[in-house]
């Protein structure tokens, strides 16, 4: 779970204009954090299966939003994958 100051920061980090809460790019920042965050769990608990799932799923949903990025928008990918330190295919 992500904290409010972390989650602000985040938004303020990636968001495209002022009021910038739900764009691509937020969610993707968003996600990261969360994988992130769900990653170093699974390193400590290697049997939790119910939240390996949920990380797989939130991987796929990641890329769905970054190829969604780099068809329709490919300077805010480019930002995004640079500044999240993301690979770019």
């Amino acid at each position: 779970m992500l904290s409010k100051e972390k989650k602000s920061k985040i938004i303020g980090k990636t968001s495209l204009h002022a009021k910038d809460t739900g764009s691509a790019a937020v969610q993707v920042g968003l996600l990261t954090e969360r994988i992130n965050n769900l990653s170093d769990h699974l390193k400590k608990n290697s049997k939790d299966k119910h939240s390996r799932r949920g990380l797989l799923k939130m991987v796929v949903q990641r890329k769905k939003m970054l190829d969604y990025l780099k068809n329709t928008q490919e300077e805010v990918y480019l930002k995004i994958t640079k500044d999240l330190k993301l690979k770019q295919k």
